[in-house]
């Protein structure tokens, strides 16, 4: 944890959501995805609450220090949305800047549709608008393969976990791989990160919004690294179609998936212009 932060115990619907609170002043949200915990944004906490901002970096259900429901349904994106009014409303927040990336984004896209007047500003890092995402095509599904192999509960664990885990970092070359093969082994929740996609994932590998979204109404900034194996620019580019609001979209040329560790200086960079505009 770092200075001048405290740690928050929040209970979301009988769920303990774990939850970081740094500096004082206009309230950002960050929301982390597979398979992270808050620790992700953790270059990113220091110089946004040195800006003014008070930073608000939970762990989601079933990773981190946050509570791991059992039943694969209680991983679905309404559980979630919930998830973050409940951090809000027991921090006393009306409002809020949210930033989200990978699933963290795709909560925040659904976040700032449902609940318009929680959401100052949203920036999506990575993962475009689930519509955007859907349209996109073959070359996205084609990318997207790890969606359906995940489907398959024991296969999926076994695969990722195998020979020291070598499929895992082969796979996603994660800066963090150790520390979040550490936290699993340490805690047996795998399962449950995998769980984000097999409540939130069609059969046909598709992100499945619960409900049709309504447009977004926010200033929206998305944000997609030329270097991310997993994901198209033309998901992201294009989700501005389904933003009423104000868009931006913005391309970081070199790092991968995980840009807030590999070009944390860029990263840090835009999301002050963005949201001290």
């Amino acid at each position: 944890m770092g200075a001048g932060s405290r740690e928050l115990e929040i209970d979301s619907g009988g769920v303990r959501i774990h939850v970081e609170v740094t500096g004082e002043g206009r309230p950002v949200l960050l929301l982390h995805g597979f398979p992270d915990s808050g620790a992700l944004w953790r270059n990113q906490v220091p110089v946004l609450a040195d800006a003014g901002f008070q930073v608000i970096v939970p762990d989601l259900r079933g990773f981190g220090a946050s509570a791991v429901p059992a039943s694969v349904d209680e991983y679905s994106m309404i559980h979630s949305v919930g998830d973050v009014v409940a951090v809000l409303d027991h921090l006393g927040i009306g409002r809020a800047h949210v930033v989200g990336h990978d699933f963290g984004a795709a909560l925040a896209w659904a976040f700032a549709a449902f609940l318009p007047d929680r959401v100052d500003d949203l920036a999506a890092l990575s993962v475009g608008h689930p519509a955007s995402f859907r349209a996109t095509g073959i070359e996205q599904m084609e990318k997207s393969w790890y969606m359906f192999f995940f489907q398959t509960p024991g296969v999926a664990e076994a695969w990722l976990s195998a020979d020291g885990w070598a499929n895992f970092r082969s796979w996603c070359d994660h800066p963090d791989a150790d520390a979040i093969v550490a936290r699993w082994e340490a805690t047996g929740t795998l399962t449950a990160a995998l769980n984000w996609y097999r409540a939130n994932i069609t059969p046909d590998g598709w992100v499945a919004p619960p409900l049709d979204l309504p447009l977004v109404q926010a200033p929206t900034m998305g944000v997609w690294s030329s270097g991310d194996f997993a994901l198209t620019e033309q998901q992201m580019a294009g989700s501005g179609a389904y933003v009423a609001g104000p868009w931006r979209y913005e391309r970081i040329e070199g790092p991968g998936h995980w840009m807030q560790l590999e070009a944390p200086d860029e990263v840090n960079r835009l999301l002050l212009d963005f949201l001290e505009a």
